[in-house]
């Protein structure tokens, strides 16, 4: 199995290669990342300037490495279409410092790379660990490898969005697994305005909590009771995607991740 691994916050962070070393038994791994941090831009993609791509020094030994001047969205696309020539089997991107819950997914980074592998056919994990100061990967990094083995095991895997959220807590307080819905957007943006001499600037903060309640079945309430979302998201819907499946997909997934969760 050939997996691709990409992010949005970056090839230095120290979640993609958490990630990549828990899945290195399971497949030739490929980590193509954006040069910097690129956290909420979405799908967004360089159309107007050129983007350039290095092959860095890779901290896992047998994984091709590179750093990509640009969007996670653009990451994806070099990888596929022009910087491998074998096509890849699975796509995960992540892991991500910070839950991406609720409506926020459509401005998430992370989400944007994974919509971007199912825009390509490609079974696409994105994960995150539900805490952005001082984040726990080890939860999220045990869970990926358990969930593309699961994947791996189905002989003709939809190529679906699987948006994986972890709360970080230690794994002896995960109380289980859940296929969930999208909950409700829990932040708004927020802006912060400041003077320079007698210019003015703006800072745009997701910083505004809506403050509603989620309902049971969501993603949100899942993370808060300390159960592993698994929320399967189908672009498609946007044209009348067919979701008649998604009930025997959740089904079968559970059941091949057994009960180690």
């Amino acid at each position: 199995m050939r997996i691709l691994i990409t992010n949005d916050d970056g090839i230095d962070a120290p979640g993609i290669w958490r990630v990549a070393e828990a899945l290195q038994d399971l497949g030739e791994i490929a980590v193509v990342a954006p040069d910097r941090d690129q956290s909420g831009i979405g799908t967004a993609r360089t159309l107007l300037q050129v983007l350039r791509a290095d092959n860095v020094a890779s901290r896992l030994d047998g994984a091709v490495a590179y750093a990509i001047q640009g969007t996670p969205a653009d990451c994806v696309i070099l990888a596929i279409e022009e910087l491998f020539e074998e096509p890849f089997d699975l796509m995960v991107s992540g892991i991500n410092a910070g839950a991406n819950l609720g409506l926020d997914v459509l401005a998430s980074g992370t989400l944007g790379a994974a919509f971007h592998g199912y825009f390509r056919s490609i079974p696409s994990i994105a994960v995150s660990t539900a805490s952005v100061r001082d984040p726990s990967y080890e939860v999220a990094a045990q869970f990926t490898r358990d969930l593309v083995d699961a994947i791996s095991r189905d002989p003709s895997p939809q190529p679906l969005v699987y948006n994986v959220n972890t709360p970080n807590v230690t794994a002896d307080k995960i109380e289980g697994v859940e296929m969930t819905n999208l909950g409700p957007r829990a932040f708004l943006e927020n802006v912060e305005k400041g003077t320079v001499g007698p210019r003015t600037h703006y800072w745009i903060r997701h910083n505004k909590p809506l403050g509603e309640d989620p309902a049971e079945g969501t993603d949100i309430l899942a993370v808060r009771n300390n159960r592993i979302s698994i929320t399967l998201i189908d672009p498609a819907f946007l044209s009348g995607g067919d979701r008649q499946s998604w009930p025997e997909i959740s089904e079968t997934l559970l059941k091949n991740l057994g009960t180690r969760w």
